[in-house]
């Protein structure tokens, strides 16, 4: 009972804070397999070791207006002693990370310097009576510059071949295909003949006459009607106020017509018209 007891007591809090797993230390890095957890004390970093550059610019025109647009001035009406202040900042910035320099930048930057200091100065009246603004070359450049880049990104954003799509060509083999009709199945026969037949019953009558009917004038009257070369249609070669007795005798006509290749029997698909048409004259 005692080491019953014994087995049921709980463990003590310290034996299971033991058991609880405890979360490790990330390392900084790797080297060599071992893991890196302080940053050294005599870890130097030289100070190019990195440089970034946010905006690349295709010439000192490019760089005025983006300046210009950034803070969202009146290209008209460009203060020019903030944006040339702007413009050398830049210029001293391409000096400190060793970037060379196009003489066209410096040369922009003489001008935007002149024209501050006409500004300064007192501008004599112009003929009419008008001044003259100092801005004006440079306003009219930087508007041609800004149509121009425009329709330049307008061009670059339309589809381009081989960059956006690419034209698909396909040779097609010259097949000529020759679609030969069906053959003639004696069921199709059959089924048009039924149907000639019920059309017959319609004619029927009780007057009891026997006429004068036989397979070889009758193979006689139908090459006579197909004497034209024509393809005609099965049903027309029938006569159903003859009866029964008179579809029978032109069906046998048709068949043994047939069968020595005196006429021919077409149809151009499954459940078609069939058609006759006679080989004596061809």
């Amino acid at each position: 009972m005692n080491q019953t007891l014994e087995q049921q007591t709980p463990e003590s809090p310290a034996s299971a804070f033991a058991q609880v797993p405890q979360q490790q230390e990330i390392p900084l890095a790797l080297v060599r397999g071992q893991p890196v957890l302080q940053i050294p004390q005599d870890l130097y970093i030289p100070p190019d070791a990195l440089e970034v550059i946010l905006e690349a610019f295709e010439g000192p025109l490019d760089l005025l207006l983006y300046l210009i647009r950034r803070q969202n001035l009146d290209i008209l009406d460009i203060p020019i002693a903030e944006i040339t202040r702007q413009y050398v900042d830049y210029i001293e910035l391409m000096h400190e990370m060793k970037l060379e320099l196009a003489a066209e930048y410096l040369v922009m930057a003489a001008i935007l310097a002149e024209i501050k200091s006409r500004l300064l100065l007192p501008r004599p009246p112009a003929e009419e009576g008008l001044e003259l603004d100092p801005r004006a070359e440079l306003v009219r450049r930087l508007q041609e510059y800004e149509r121009f880049k425009r329709a330049a990104e307008d061009i670059e954003a339309m589809p381009r071949l081989e960059r956006d799509f690419a034209v698909a060509s396909v040779q097609v083999q010259d097949k000529n295909v020759v679609r030969l009709p069906p053959p003639v199945d004696l069921r199709e026969l059959l089924l048009a003949l039924k149907d000639v037949m019920n059309r017959a019953e319609l004619y029927g009558h009780h007057a009891i006459q026997r006429d004068a009917l036989n397979v070889r004038s009758r193979m006689s009257d139908v090459l006579r009607a197909l004497g034209d070369g024509e393809f005609h249609r099965f049903e027309t070669l029938f006569d159903p106020s003859e009866g029964r007795r008179g579809i029978v005798v032109t069906f046998l006509a048709l068949l043994e017509l047939a069968k020595e290749h005196l006429i021919e029997i077409m149809q151009e698909a499954a459940l078609a018209p069939i058609y006759m048409k006679s080989l004596a004259t061809a």
